[in-house]
């Protein structure tokens, strides 16, 4: 359902939410190498969070990228909407251009049924919600 660069995005915000206790910043190559990603992706899906306020920028010596308290707190539907578009969760399990409930795939009513269950999980779930359980270390950011 969601793309690889909004895989990506979602696990360098994680990534910068680790460091919010701290106030620590990151780097392109330290998050790539981290989240085991391509550095060229990480580099733009981190200037389009950035434009899209969703979480910050400093050039410098001391610069890098971060999250503040209220960035922290949005849910993670914001990352997926900024990558991936509004649109993500409307589209065809199978990748059909014209899938309807009058025009359904073979699995749209299944499909349908997991992809809204996804939709609310991103609603509901903030960075913050995520990061917690990587911080705890019961859950990891690769693989």
């Amino acid at each position: 359902m969601l793309s690889l660069t909004c895989k990506t995005a979602i696990k360098a915000v994680i990534y910068l939410a680790s460091k919010f206790e701290t106030g620590e910043k990151a780097g392109i190559l330290e998050i790539a190498h981290t989240i085991d990603a391509s550095e060229h992706t990480v580099g733009k899906v981190l200037q389009l969070l950035a434009k899209e306020n969703i979480i910050n920028s400093s050039k410098g010596p001391n610069g890098g990228f971060f999250l503040n308290a209220k960035q922290i707190q949005l849910p993670i539907i914001q990352i997926v909407e900024t990558i991936d578009g509004k649109n993500v969760f409307n589209q065809c399990g199978l990748g059909l251009s014209k899938c309807s409930a009058t025009h359904p795939c073979p699995i749209h009513n299944d499909y349908k049924k997991v992809r809204d269950l996804f939709q609310q999980l991103c609603k509901e779930k903030k960075i913050a919600d995520l990061c917690e359980p990587v911080n705890s270390g019961v859950a990891y950011l690769f693989g």
